[in-house]
């Protein structure tokens, strides 16, 4: 297949992604060096699950164009400055791997949650080590209490129970990728969904932790012809522009917002908040609360980084509107 505007190039994947030179599958060559603005990290550099446009050759091909990506996962890059990282594109699911231990965190799952229903993808959460638990359907409910309707699975990678319920999620010719912090599994679960020892497996670090092993994001295709893909584990998740995804990881936080007095609810001492009344009578975890308004700040500040003159006027206006709520309240018969 050729491109009907520059016929010389052909479609090739990234399979695995490198600093300098990309691994191609599609194509005849299996690298692909960058050419133009494509190096460029600030515009749209290639990642892997990405399609992109190359003039092939024997051993080594030039990549030139990057085809529009369905989905995308991102994460804010290290730094001060709100700078977007593309970690994956291309993807149907997105398994979120957590283990039984300290790695187990609600508010991170959170985290990974909104970033996954944002870029697109489905979100299904593993419980890897499941062996460990003292109850483990206790632990899968509480689990299953923040990700809203994402499937959650208990696996134990290293004697391949739960695998087979993984598989069922993977659909021929689906893009699936594994996320989540060092030493939860994911490689051990990539050599069990594969059926070969493909990926380094480390010792533990105590009873709990697996060693950091993978070093690089790499493409694998499964034996019904869904494809994999294992990343390096990540120390923490920064979330960029992702309100959509904040309202799909909060969906319960967001139907009561619905039910409160005012459509501009602040959810903070405002008359008639039916989230606030929630949280007092237990109806909403408190601390699940906390993490939804200080991912609701995350998102408003890098907003405010990336297009400051835009945020501060934003900001000028929900201040205004806070303001005019207030007063309204104060002058409602309801809210005396």
């Amino acid at each position: 297949m050729k491109s009907a505007n520059l016929p010389e190039l052909v479609p090739a994947r990234i399979i695995a992604d490198g600093k300098a030179e990309m691994w191609l599958a599609g194509c005849g060559a299996k690298l692909g060096h960058l050419t133009g603005k494509l190096r460029d990290e600030k515009t749209q550099r290639p990642v892997i699950g990405d399609w992109v446009l190359v003039r092939d050759g024997n051993e080594r091909a030039t990549i030139n164009a990057l085809l529009p990506r369905r989905t995308q996962l991102v994460r804010r890059a290290a730094g001060k400055r709100a700078e977007a990282q593309v970690i994956a594109a291309n993807l149907d699911i997105v398994f979120i791997v957590t283990a039984v231990g300290d790695d187990l965190n609600p508010r991170r799952l959170e985290r990974y949650l909104t970033t996954v229903w944002e870029g697109g993808a489905e979100p299904v959460v593993v419980l890897n080590k499941a062996d460990l638990a003292v109850d483990l359907e206790a632990m899968v409910r509480e689990v299953a209490r923040v990700t809203n309707g994402a499937p959650v699975i208990a696996t134990i990678a290293k004697a391949a129970a739960g695998a087979d319920v993984i598989l069922d999620h993977l659909r021929p010719r689906c893009t699936a990728a594994l996320v989540g912090s060092s030493g939860v599994g994911k490689s051990s679960l990539v050599n069990r969904l594969l059926g070969r020892e493909a990926q380094a497996i480390g010792g533990l670090i105590g009873r709990e932790r697996g060693r950091h092993t993978t070093t690089r994001r790499e493409l694998f295709v499964l034996e019904n012809g869904a494809i994999l893909i294992d990343t390096p584990g990540m120390r923490e998740l920064g979330v960029m522009d992702a309100e959509e995804g904040l309202d799909a990881a909060f969906a319960d936080i967001t139907e009561l917002a619905r039910q409160c007095r005012f459509g501009d609810c602040a959810h903070r001492g405002d008359a008639g908040c039916a989230v606030e009344a929630a949280v007092n009578t237990g109806g909403l975890d408190a601390e699940r609360f906390a993490a939804y308004v200080t991912l609701q700040k995350e998102i408003a500040a890098n907003q405010r980084r990336e297009d400051p003159r835009s945020a501060a006027e934003s900001k000028r206006a929900a201040k205004s509107m806070e303001r005019a709520v207030r007063q309204k309240s104060r002058n409602s018969p309801k809210g005396r």
